[in-house]
């Protein structure tokens, strides 16, 4: 029996931090044993906001498909491709501009969020306002049945939605309406407490070697009422602990929260455990990932061959698209 099919992509940004292995690379993980699974480094995405700099978009696919691997995805159970080594996503994002009402694009919330936290850059692009309609054509372009996402994506999945019943209902039925897959999401926060993020220079590489890890651990921001060590803190006000909720054991959640409110416990003593943790959950991927970074040549040869598996299918749903509107000739 076929399994359902689902799509889920990543931008090109450098090398992945513990946000992104515990928002989407685990759980991709996972569904690989139940969905047939396509998965995107997206690297067209980049340029809607990096235009101006894309120097580092190659050196950085290479960065993200070392810690996909490194982390369990398997090349011989996903399909891992790059965007735009199959064409065809530009084709059918350029078919579906012609019928989506530009309201669409201009309502879908991270529209303006993103121009807020990005105020140093010009965004008054095409690229910028409709990459959620090429993340629609990245998702539907292989007829995928759900796709993996967070809360902060669903509005994403929707505008997929509405695309489809609009296309569908103008031609004939060519697409699948993709189902939201919600990704379990626990709250990952940066050395700043701040929720991690590159661009905020607080993140924990998934390749950060257990000193730099340390390193960047021992001053994270922790309760702020908590300025002396007999001082009793609240484990709900600290950055520290919702990191313990991630990588911790229950009995370690226990033990920092107890030792947090009784003042039983001073907070590097929180840290160090936390560090044990963090450490034995990236054990099996800096066993893994030093030997995939020295063969970047092998790593490519996987992409590649991937994104020839993903064009077969991608060439078969625009010959669909185009004959549905009348532009096979």
């Amino acid at each position: 029996m076929n399994k359902p099919r689902i799509f889920s992509g990543m931008r090109p940004t450098g090398a992945l931090h513990l946000g992104n292995l515990m928002g989407a690379l685990d759980n991709w993980i996972q569904l690989q044993d139940s969905y047939e699974c396509v998965f995107g480094i997206v690297d067209w995405h980049s340029l809607t906001t990096d235009y101006a700099e894309p120097s580092a978009i190659r050196r950085n696919i290479l960065e993200v498909a070392v810690d996909w691997l490194a982390a369990g995805l398997d090349p011989e159970r996903s399909t891992l491709m790059v965007q735009s080594l199959v064409p065809e996503h530009a084709e059918l994002h350029l078919l579906l501009s012609m019928i989506v009402p530009l309201p669409w694009l201009e309502r879908v919330p991270t529209y303006k969020e993103q121009q807020q936290q990005l105020m140093g850059r010009d965004l008054s692009t095409y690229g910028f306002l409709g990459y959620p309609l090429l993340q629609t054509a990245d998702i539907v372009i292989y007829k995928s049945d759900a796709v993996p996402v967070g809360e902060d994506q669903a509005p994403h999945i929707e505008l997929a939605r509405e695309v489809v019943r609009r296309f569908n209902n103008l031609y004939r039925p060519v697409f699948p309406e993709p189902k939201t897959l919600l990704t379990p999401s626990p709250r990952i926060p940066g050395t700043d407490g701040r929720k991690m993020s590159k661009s905020f220079d607080n993140a924990i590489f998934l390749k950060d070697t257990p000193e730099e890890l340390r390193r960047k651990i021992k001053p994270m921001i922790t309760d702020p009422n908590r300025k002396r060590r007999v001082d009793p803190g609240d484990p709900e006000k600290c950055p520290v602990f919702d990191l313990h909720r991630a990588f911790s054991s229950p009995a370690t959640l226990e033990w920092a929260a107890a030792g947090c409110r009784g003042a039983g416990i001073g907070c590097l003593d929180c840290k160090a455990r936390l560090t044990d943790h963090v450490l034995e959950r990236l054990g099996p991927i800096h066993a893994r990932r030093p030997e995939l970074a020295a063969r970047p040549d092998t790593v490519w040869d996987i992409l590649r061959e991937g994104s020839r598996r993903a064009r077969e299918r991608a060439r078969a749903t625009m010959d669909e698209a185009r004959t549905a509107m009348g532009v096979q000739h």
